[in-house]
């Protein structure tokens, strides 16, 4: 089994969604014949993917990281992942199956914002891996040999087909999501709570306080505490803090960024500090952290 280990440089590159001819894309759907493995080799390195994949394997058998925890991908799986997670595969292996991307823009467009609260989007729980009965199985084959099909075609509405599919595709998955990881994620009219989690997902590394992000809502600290609670049932700030934490271990398992390093590029104003947040947080020192994840599949 490979050793897992950091790359040469402490960049994480991050990848966009491109077209063939290198032009920015909303939609792709590609289809893999289990023969050939065609892959960027950056991707056996840590980067993050500006786009979200959904990948519908039928068969296949390799290893990879979703930030800090290992997959081994299985046939007749569903695979997910949303932006800014820190990928890593171990080895480039060929995979029988399709998988389709699509981008942010793609969820910006006015038609598609519903698209953006369903729970295979949102991913409460921090899943990556759905189980498919044969029912899925035979569903989701045919959804997705439909969109390949529609992707390749120049046919009259192209775009509207394709996108219908893709909107068919996202709806079913998140019916799967809500079976396989319950239905304790974000409800549809939890508004409040979605602006507060895309709120810190833009400001977490210079924001770190609740009454910030209330500032930032127009509302009193207490009501935006009590509201989220009520929501999630965790509390305003650990929802800043299980982000900070988050982005800690992304670093701490895929760079060679010192501890103070980190500490800067997350808003910290020494590494002290850090050091026993990140300890309270997670009953290890950042640095026990790194040698233990690393360590973990050697």
């Amino acid at each position: 089994m490979p050793v897992l280990t950091a790359p040469e440089k402490s960049v994480i590159t991050n990848y966009p969604l491109l077209n063939d001819d290198g032009s920015p894309a909303m939609i792709m759907v590609r289809e893999s014949d289990g023969i050939e493995a065609i892959i960027d080799p950056g991707f056996l390195l840590p980067h993050r993917k500006e786009y979200y994949l959904f990948a519908f394997v039928e068969q296949g058998s390799s290893r990879h990281w979703i930030d800090d925890v290992a997959y081994t991908v299985r046939p007749n799986h569903f695979y997910f992942t949303i932006p800014q997670q820190v990928h890593l595969k171990e080895e480039i292996c060929p995979m029988q199956g399709w998988v389709a991307y699509f981008s942010e823009e793609f969820l910006m467009l006015e038609e598609n914002r519903m698209l953006r609260q369903l729970p295979i989007i949102q991913n409460p729980a921090g899943g990556h891996e759905l189980v498919l009965s044969p029912e899925d199985l035979a569903y989701l084959k045919d959804v997705m040999r439909k969109m390949h099909a529609e992707f390749n075609s120049a046919g009259n509405w192209h775009n509207q087909m394709l996108t219908s599919w893709l909107r068919v595709l996202v709806i079913y998955l998140s019916r799967l999501y809500n079976e396989q990881f319950g239905e304790n994620g974000i409800a549809q009219n939890h508004h409040l709570l979605k602006n507060f989690q895309e709120l810190i997902a833009k400001h977490y590394t210079r924001q770190h306080d609740v009454a910030a992000y209330a500032n930032l809502l127009n509302l009193t600290p207490g009501y935006v505490n009590d509201v989220v609670k009520q929501q999630s049932g965790k509390t305003a700030i650990g929802h800043i803090h299980q982000r900070l934490v988050v982005e800690a271990k992304r670093r701490l398992l895929h760079t060679e960024l010192s501890v103070k390093q980190i500490a800067d590029e997350l808003g910290f104003e020494d590494a002290a500090y850090f050091n026993r947040f990140f300890k309270r947080l997670t009953d290890a020192t950042p640095m026990t952290y790194r040698q233990q994840i690393r360590e973990m599949y050697s």
